[in-house]
């Protein structure tokens, strides 16, 4: 899969020096616009720019400007995106507004972003006919855990990581619940379930049976 990063959980996977599960997750590629590196993370992220900007020049993750997107020949279409979304969320956060209209200008499948407020990417993009995917960074770890890259303790110990470098008062707990609620048993749109469907085919595993030994650490 490929994804497009809003600020937040750029700051947040950084500052738990988990970074690189963003790379090996997302394996087709991890990007983001020039407006999150030189506003968004100059004004937030300054402890995490470093890194951020050594991962850039290694090719981890890879930077859009303007530029690059006129010689792809889509910049127009990226402003069409651009004024679309913040029609639909505003100007409170741009960042946001970018990372959507980039992800749907390359087509990426993923955005990853740890808003999950009402009105906020993750769960208007649930609610509207897109073909873009949300996750939070609980959702990653979740999936990540799924599919079989590591066990349900360090998948916690990595949730707890995230959580506590960034003070974010998460609920693990909370979030297996509201996993299983999207995929599951209150699916905003089918989509999801026929993507978690697949997602078990192709990986040859019971889901249900992960998630409830996953449970048994909550």
């Amino acid at each position: 899969m490929r994804a497009s990063l809003d600020t937040n959980v750029i700051i947040h996977f950084y500052k738990a020096g988990l970074q690189d599960i963003l790379f090996a997750f997302f394996d087709e590629g991890v990007f983001i616009y020039e407006q999150i590196r030189n506003v968004e993370l100059e004004n937030h992220g300054q402890d995490v720019l470093n890194q951020v900007d050594a991962d850039i020049a290694d090719g981890k993750m890879e930077l859009y400007t303007n530029q690059r997107l006129r010689n792809l020949q889509v910049y127009k279409i990226f402003e069409h995106n651009v004024s679309e979304n913040r029609n639909l969320y505003g100007t409170g956060d741009l960042g946001e507004v970018y990372a959507i209209s980039l992800a749907q200008t390359l087509g990426a499948y993923s955005l990853v972003t740890n808003d999950t407020k009402q009105g906020g990417p993750y769960m208007s993009l649930l609610q509207f006919e897109d073909d873009i995917m949300p996750f939070t960074f609980a959702d990653v770890l979740i999936l990540r855990y799924l599919i079989g890259t590591v066990d349900e303790n360090q998948t916690l110990k990595d949730f707890n990581s995230i959580n506590t470098s960034s003070n974010l008062n998460w609920s693990f707990k909370s979030q297996v619940i509201k996993f299983v609620k999207r995929f599951f048993k209150d699916p905003y749109r089918d989509e999801d379930i026929v993507w978690i469907k697949k997602l078990a085919a192709e990986n040859n595993i019971n889901i249900k049976l992960k998630l409830a030994t996953l449970s048994r650490l909550l």
